[in-house]
């Protein structure tokens, strides 16, 4: 597994790629089918490059090192620097997300039932619209798949089955 240190070694070094291609993250997510949010989380090691995208990543970044793609296909260290909350735009989403979190809970409790939504199988994307007034808004689309909670039964513990 890679440390902290490694981990911001690699990533740096994705980056440089993804700049000198000169392409944006949107760019490359239409060219591998990705979204753009996914490929972000690729080129900062925070998801791992499936084998059978990695030639449409290789086609997409064709100066992307062999090393560096194989690299990629390891499963990363999920992680984030608690001091990244003091971004601007991630404390913003984080405020959004406190704020409407309530609400946004109580709408999937009522269409839904007791549960939640994965953040595992899970898709975001971020793109950019015009509002009503012409100017440009941000629409951040988190979409991720519903999981009911589960009574707890005993008779279902597979602990329980095996001890019988």
């Amino acid at each position: 597994m890679e440390d902290g240190q490694s981990k911001h070694t690699i990533s740096s070094r994705l980056q440089a790629v993804k700049q000198k291609s000169g392409k944006s993250y949107n760019q490359i997510a239409e060219e591998t089918g990705l979204t753009n949010v996914y490929v972000a989380q690729l080129l900062k090691r925070q998801a791992q490059l499936k084998p059978e995208t990695a030639p449409k990543l290789r086609a997409a970044l064709p100066e992307l090192p062999e090393e560096l793609l194989h690299e990629m296909m390891k499963p990363p260290l999920r992680s984030y620097d608690p001091n990244l909350i003091q971004e601007p735009t991630v404390y913003r989403l984080n405020e959004a997300v406190m704020h409407f979190g309530e609400s946004i809970k109580e709408i999937i409790n009522e269409e839904f039932g007791d549960g939640i939504m994965s953040a595992i199988d899970f898709y975001c994307s971020v793109d950019k619209v015009k509002g009503v007034d012409g100017k440009d808004r941000v629409v951040v689309t988190l979409d991720g798949k519903y999981l009911p909670y589960s009574e707890q039964k005993s008779e279902h513990m597979v602990s329980r089955l095996r001890l019988q």
